[in-house]
């Protein structure tokens, strides 16, 4: 069965919300398939307080949850379930929700967003929003004049670690080799900075705290030294990690113009892909900012962007 549709929004999280309310906005009958993560990053977050209109910060998940609901009152049509295939091709574009149900759309929206990167060690899940953190941006606040990890070795972490040198007592920056992967400049900052200790050839091991429903958080952070083949335990308030970040685009291999870390490519200053019709917004095409309120604001730029191209070819 075919079901046409005038505004196909993929994926939900800030820009996939704000991309539905500005579509609703503008009579575009938009639908939007939540996918896999309903909400996006945001769900697993506890308290924001960096995105506007919350005063005293509010929990990810209530935001969320604000958002999709202003969406549902302007008239998008909510859908659970996942985008399975799409042909872009040709337009009016393809695309199969949940392997058999056959979506029409004049314009796509794409927000899937992207995933961060972890450890992979059972401790960290355990403490991530209590301690663990991929945002230093976010959640640095929170650390004011207290000692953190940054584990990584690129251009981000070390965007992260000087963030956070500003703001806290310590900064430990954790590197698995004995040379940084970051530009010379970002490497020369972070070496005169007197705050950030880097920890050559380590890796995380383990990461301990205190486990009681009222009192949870990190505690310390246990490195593994490959070259002294030692463990060692250093007292640590807050790990940040970052390791990079996958953006969920496996669906739009060969069908839109990918970077080379698998990022939507648009054109600057747009929302717009190589494939007219088809626009992308949020982490799913953001390798810099990546937070909520510039997700949302892509969201809103993709909208107005779909709206103008329906307009041209009517």
């Amino acid at each position: 069965m075919k079901e046409n549709i005038k505004c196909l929004i993929i994926g939900s999280g800030p820009a996939g919300y704000t991309a539905a309310i500005y579509a609703a906005r503008a009579n575009l009958s938009p639908v939007l398939i939540e996918g896999m993560s309903p909400g996006g990053q945001l769900t697993s977050t506890t308290l924001v307080e960096n995105f506007p209109g919350y005063t005293f910060g509010k929990q990810g998940p209530e935001i969320m949850n604000d958002l999709r609901m202003q969406a549902e009152r302007m008239g998008a049509d909510i859908r659970s379930g996942m985008i399975t295939k799409v042909d872009f091709s040709k337009r009016p574009f393809t695309c199969i929700l949940d392997d058999e149900h056959e979506l029409v759309a004049e314009s796509v929206i794409i927000s899937t967003g992207a995933v961060a990167k972890w450890l992979d060690i059972e401790t960290e899940q355990q403490f991530k929003g209590y301690g663990v953190s991929t945002c230093a941006t976010c959640d640095g606040f929170f650390y004011k004049n207290k000692t953190v990890a940054v584990i990584g070795g690129g251009d981000a972490a070390l965007e992260e670690a000087l963030y956070l040198a500003q703001l806290c007592q310590k900064v430990y920056l954790v590197h698995r080799r004995d040379e940084l992967r970051a530009s010379k400049a970002m490497q020369n900052r972070v070496f005169d900075t007197p705050n950030i200790e880097i920890k050559w050839n380590c890796i995380v091991d383990e990461i301990r705290g205190i486990n009681e429903p009222m009192n949870k958080r990190v505690t310390s952070m246990v490195l593994y030294d490959k070259i002294k083949d030692s463990k060692e335990d250093i007292p640590v308030d807050g790990i940040f990690i970052s390791i990079g970040n996958t953006p969920a685009t496996t669906l739009f291999e060969g069908q839109v113009e990918l970077d080379e870390q698998g990022y939507i490519k648009t054109q600057p200053g747009t929302t717009k892909t190589n494939i007219p019709g088809v626009f992308a917004a949020g982490d799913v095409q953001d390798t810099r900012y990546r937070q909520a309120v510039t997700a949302a604001a892509s969201g809103c730029m993709s909208a107005l962007d779909a709206e103008r191209f329906l307009n041209q070819i009517e």
